[in-house]
């Protein structure tokens, strides 16, 4: 069976989609109709903007979207998923690749996902940091033992075995990789972003975006499509709303997730966007499966 997967911030590059756009008129057409949407030329920043440009919290997260979904809806009768699942952001262009939401409507989301996570991120000076070496749990319990009012820190990526990202106030993180590094983690490297993502530090972020994600029309997926809160497979629209609006306060159990997929049958992994970060945890959590880009 095939799984089609979806990366999250942090695939950008410099360039991404050009290919597309100069090739395929179904994708020109979705370019520059985002364009529109969001009320600036994202596509100039895609194209030909720094990495500095594209690190931009209202050009990144759209940006991975756009390339993602329309890289999937330009491979036509090719894009044949039996289940799809995306990473953080990836979640929102798995949900539009498998018919879940619009396009519009789902660039709209991703818009003013990003814009909201960016103003949770000036409220509170927070980070996140990259722990490998450690089993989940030993991460759970030191996170644990930190966290206290006002002070956080919590598991936030279950990106693999063996690599787990945590999120929270800035002195409760470091504190946390100082513990683990003591616990016996080959590495504990702070990330460069700029906020708590996955954390209950987003809590803001997650208010405002559940006005807007309750005020969306969602329909059937035209295959089941795995969320990254619970690990398992929804096709129910209501349930699929509330698990997205619970995913920006929620770690990302991207492990148990791909594991369910493997369940339930899938051998094929195609990664729909930039970069290879998922093929490279997939090959990971197993080597039973095959792991790829579009291409």
């Amino acid at each position: 069976m095939k799984a089609f997967v979806f990366p999250g911030q942090g695939a950008q590059f410099s360039g991404m989609g050009k290919d597309l756009y100069e090739t395929n008129q179904t994708a020109k057409e979705l370019f520059d109709k985002a364009n529109d949407i969001l009320g600036f030329d994202i596509t100039k920043i895609m194209f030909e903007g720094t990495a500095e440009e594209l690190k931009q919290t209202k050009v990144t997260q759209p940006a991975v979207f756009l390339h993602s979904v329309i890289s999937a809806i330009c491979m036509g009768d090719a894009f044949k998923p039996d289940m799809v699942g995306g990473h953080s952001l990836g979640e929102f262009s798995a949900l539009v690749a498998a018919g879940a939401l619009s396009f519009e409507d789902g660039l709209k989301l991703v818009s003013k996902r990003a814009m909201a996570m960016q103003k949770a991120c000036e409220a509170a000076p927070s980070t996140m940091a990259a722990i490998i070496g450690l089993t989940d749990e030993q991460i759970e319990e030191v996170c644990k033992q930190i966290s206290k009012e006002g002070n956080i820190v919590v598991p936030a990526n279950y990106n693999n075995p063996g690599q787990l990202v945590i999120s929270g106030n800035i002195e409760a993180v470091n504190e946390a990789c100082e513990a683990l590094k003591a616990t016996g983690a080959k590495r504990a490297l702070p990330l460069p972003v700029g906020g708590a993502f996955h954390s209950p530090l987003m809590q803001p972020a997650k208010d405002e975006l559940q006005a807007a994600i309750e005020q969306t029309e969602f329909k059937t997926p035209k295959c089941p499509v795995y969320q990254n809160v619970d690990a398992k497979a929804h096709t129910n629209p209501e349930e699929i709303k509330q698990n997205l609006i619970a995913q920006l306060t929620a770690p990302v159990r991207w492990t148990y997730e791909v594991q369910a997929m493997i369940a339930a049958g899938a051998t094929d992994f195609t990664e729909c966007g930039p970069g290879k970060a998922l093929q490279g945890m997939i090959a990971k959590i197993s080597r039973d499966v095959t792991a790829h880009g579009i291409e």
